[in-house]
């Protein structure tokens, strides 16, 4: 297998971060994002998304986006689980991982994409141009600073985002975290559990991937 990567940006690093914590290693392809190589005949080809991580399978066949290459590493190997054991496990670390996408990654996306000058023609990922909206990068940071609250709040009786044990849902938080830092967004002041959670989640091996 091959996992095509960017090894700056913050949707592969989740996916290396998952394979880190269950000890696989895969051959790495890495996709020059700033110079534009995602638009490259070549890469379309493999995914006309334009994004990456991008997973190669054995046979030569492609699966994209974090959570389903995620979902096939997990089967893959399914110890240590990262995405639960039982229904409700499952559930709920689903649960919890979609509301992070949504409402943290997406937020700091929004505000990293509508400010970033070599995206100025490139505001939304995919091959089609799409301008910078300056109101929703504001809009974005907005809901960067919401979410730090609401898992600040969510942290202050739960020692994981989703469950009693670390989970894909941390690993997505924590990337959030980090990506929020480029539009120089940084943890509330007073975010006590959020600040403790993430010093936990950062010092793990596994965030250097």
């Amino acid at each position: 297998m091959k996992l095509y990567d960017c090894k700056p940006a913050p949707n592969p690093r989740r996916v290396r971060i998952f394979m880190a914590e269950k000890g696989i290693e895969i051959e790495t392809v890495q996709i020059d994002l700033g110079s534009g190589e995602q638009f490259g005949e070549v890469f379309m080809k493999i995914n006309p998304d334009c994004a990456v991580p991008v997973l190669e399978l054995d046979d030569g066949s492609y699966i994209s986006e974090v959570f389903a290459i995620c979902h096939y590493l997990e089967d893959t190997q399914p110890e240590p689980s990262l995405l639960g054991t039982t229904n409700e496990e499952r559930a709920r670390i689903l649960m919890w991982h979609c509301k992070v996408e949504q409402q943290g990654l997406a937020a700091v996306a929004d505000a990293f994409r509508n400010t970033t000058k070599r995206m100025k023609d490139h505001a939304v990922t995919g091959s089609v141009s799409y301008p910078q909206i300056p109101e929703l990068a504001e809009r974005g940071r907005s809901r960067v600073q919401e979410f730090f609250l609401k898992l600040d709040k969510r942290l202050a009786d739960n020692e994981f985002v989703a469950r009693d044990r670390y989970s894909i849902a941390d690993i997505t938080a924590m990337v959030v975290v980090d990506f929020a830092a480029w539009v120089k967004l940084s943890l509330p002041e007073d975010g006590i559990n959020l600040r403790r959670w993430y010093e936990s989640v950062s010092g793990r091996p596994s965030a250097a991937a």
